[in-house]
């Protein structure tokens, strides 16, 4: 006979799907935008691309992703940065930090059962489903994370020359932090430059968010784990005879 019990765990499908269907919608939208960036600085510079007044500099925006000419009494945007899909890529990176943030914290949860939100599910197939959770969301933030400051272990003095062979040109570390990961980097002529643009460092970071709640989901669902295992193990071993 199995000694497992049967608890409840919401029911979050819905919201792992929308999660799902407006990453896809951010993945496609930001792939429109960014072939919308091509040359689109080069027609600025060019006068192909009108705007108000002369123009004063481009630059680029990291999302929506859009090429943006500054003129001189206004901007003129690639399509990422304008109308229906600038609209479209907010939104649905909305809907996906939403739904993947609830999902996360339901499953920290451990509701009665009864209702419509609550499914049926022993403690074994909760803690695989916030495992599960738990390895995506962390081996996402670990792969950003590495791609973004992996120089960072090289050393101190060697953050911003790390990767190549600079000889006696290598370019110094002024500042550097590990979170978020960034550095300040000053080459032999003087010019200094930020190791990661700020965006990717604070992507790194906020990726961080989504794994921190799926681990405490995950740790909470262990620990239930481990208690009901214990106490089944307990009810199994037969009591003593007092006559012996």
């Amino acid at each position: 006979m199995s000694n497992s019990r049967t608890h409840g765990g919401y029911r979050t499908g819905g919201l792992w799907a929308g999660a799902g269907i407006s990453f896809g919608a951010v993945v496609v939208g930001s792939g429109v935008a960014l072939v919308g960036m091509l040359e689109f600085d080069e027609r600025c510079m060019q006068g192909l691309t009108q705007g108000p007044g002369r123009l004063v500099r481009v630059r680029n925006q990291a999302f929506p992703p859009a090429t943006i000419c500054e003129f001189q009494h206004g901007e003129v945007s690639s399509i990422g940065g304008q109308g229906v899909l600038g609209v479209l890529l907010w939104g649905s990176l909305l809907v996906m930090v939403v739904c993947l943030l609830v999902a996360l914290i339901a499953e920290c949860f451990d509701p009665r059962l009864g209702g419509e939100l609550v499914v049926p599910m022993s403690r074994a197939e909760k803690l695989s489903r916030t495992g599960t959770a738990f390895f995506v969301t962390g081996s996402v933030f670990v792969m950003v994370y590495a791609l973004a400051g992996w120089q960072l272990f090289a050393g101190p003095s060697s953050v911003c020359s790390a990767g190549a062979d600079w000889g006696t040109n290598a370019p110094r570390t002024l500042e550097y932090s590990f979170f978020p990961p960034q550095a300040t980097c000053q080459y032999t002529s003087g010019m200094t430059r930020r190791m990661n643009p700020d965006w990717m460092a604070s992507l790194a970071m906020e990726l961080a968010v989504p794994a921190l709640i799926a681990g405490v989901g995950f740790a909470l669902a262990l620990r239930r784990w481990a208690v009901e295992r214990r106490a089944a193990q307990q009810d199994a071993v037969p009591a003593s005879d007092p006559r012996s």
